[in-house]
């Protein structure tokens, strides 16, 4: 006789959400409006379920576990099937307002493909976007001007989940002779963006590292800047791969390694909203193929 399938337990498994979202399964407790020992003992039974530890403490923040970030990625998208097949047998349309903020890396390669779907599918939602730096979408969010941001984060923060790490790479034009520089101990020329930018500063604090001298030679406001002066051959970037124009070319033996930064995805605490859990949870999904495996 064949064996009968697991069901894994939604009650359970919105609560590990919650608790990775909210930075700990106490604020999730709070938010779920159940005991501590109560989203605990889910947790716990997810973790014999899936034969495996799903979370570990790191400092005072909980970090998934590898196989933790793969029940995430599922878990999402089970508990939006749930929530969507119970809209749709009820009759119930998506209602309300969200005003999401991404970083401008994102804003070709990911985002408009997902806001024009979630827009089609759920008209009665009305979609603002905002495209801008770290600083300033920190900052709308904090003043409550966006619910939802998708951007860079260098260190763990509570209450701000993780989708993953990105990684990063030098990027430059191929007509730039970047060995020959390298070897006569020229400075090498950076394309960056203007301070403060987490990218700018991981890589000078990489050549720094390494002793390679450096100088900046261009600085942008703008991600499309960047991409303009890399392709005319001015110098050298460190960024993600998102949305790198075909011409340009990535170095990974002579300069140091770049290592990989967090994605993010902000919410402004605003209490629970069915459109926006649904159109966080298809971003998350959206940036996975970003994500360092």
């Amino acid at each position: 006789m064949n064996k009968v399938p697991e069901c894994l337990d939604m009650d359970a498994l919105r609560s590990f959400v919650a608790g990775i979202d909210a930075g700990s399964f106490a604020s999730a407790a709070q938010h779920l409006c159940r005991s501590t020992s109560a989203i605990s003992a889910q947790l716990k039974k997810l973790e014999q379920q899936c034969g495996t530890a799903l979370v570990m403490k790191k400092g005072r923040h909980l970090q998934l576990t590898r196989s933790g970030e793969q029940l995430m990625s599922y878990a999402r998208r089970l508990l939006s099937l749930n929530d969507e097949t119970l809209r749709a047998v009820r009759g119930e349309a998506l209602q309300g307002e969200i005003r999401i903020g991404m970083q401008e890396d994102f804003g070709e390669a990911l985002m408009p493909a997902i806001l024009g779907a979630f827009n089609r599918q759920h008209p009665e939602v009305m979609l603002t976007a905002r495209v801008d730096r770290n600083l300033p979408l920190l900052t709308a969010l904090a003043r409550h001007e966006l619910d939802l941001a998708l951007l860079w984060q260098a260190e763990p923060q509570a209450g701000t989940p993780l989708i993953g790490q990105c990684p990063l790479a030098w990027i430059y034009h191929p007509d730039i002779d970047l060995a020959g520089m390298l070897q006569r101990g020229e400075p090498l020329p950076l394309v960056v963006f203007d301070a403060p930018c987490v990218m700018r500063s991981r890589a000078i604090d990489a050549l720094d590292a390494a002793a390679i001298p450096w100088r900046v030679v261009f600085t942008s406001h703008s991600l499309s800047g960047i991409w303009a002066a890399l392709q005319a051959g001015l110098g050298v970037t460190l960024r993600t791969r998102a949305g790198m124009p075909d011409r340009l070319v990535t170095e990974s033996q002579r300069l140091p390694p770049p290592g990989t930064l967090g994605i993010a995805l902000a919410r402004a605490d605003r209490g629970e909203d069915p459109a926006r859990t649904l159109l966080q949870q298809l971003i998350a999904e959206a940036a996975l193929p970003f994500v360092q495996r």
